[in-house]
């Protein structure tokens, strides 16, 4: 799959007294990206897949690399790296112009709205994810 990514400037709301980002600044970038990837598949409440199934984060495993600075012109990415019955997985990057400032791999999870158990993401969701990702269907 092609690389989806926005654009984000740092503001000052983003960083910390010494104008570095503040590391869990970058969960939000990256919350930003993938809500931006399913709206772009036609999700625009990308928490809400319809109204009984929401889209939580199971899980985050992030890298620091450099920091961001205020100001800052950054490239947040999102790209489907697994997707499962019931989940998820996105790869994601946080980039100035050719420096990577940081990786995360972020499990989100389908559950339902009433029972917060995990339940099957739609069909359709996990066709389009599979045929970005260039797997068969």
């Amino acid at each position: 799959m092609k690389e989806f990514s926005v654009p984000m400037r740092v503001y000052i709301e983003d960083t910390d007294a010494g104008g570095i980002v503040y590391y869990v600044n970058y969960l939000k970038f990256m919350e930003r990206a993938r809500t931006e990837l399913l709206r772009s598949l036609g999700y625009g409440k990308a928490a809400t897949l319809n109204g009984d199934l929401l889209m939580v984060v199971a899980s985050a495993e992030v890298n620091y690399l450099a920091p961001a600075r205020l100001d800052d012109e950054l490239m947040v990415s999102a790209v489907f790296g697994r997707v499962a019955r019931t989940f998820i997985v996105f790869s994601q990057t946080v980039m100035r112009g050719d420096t990577c400032l940081c990786r995360g791999r972020v499990k989100v999870a389908c559950v339902t709205r009433d029972t917060m158990k995990p339940t099957p993401l739609p069909k359709q969701l996990i066709a389009t994810a599979k045929e970005l990702m260039g797997e068969p269907q």
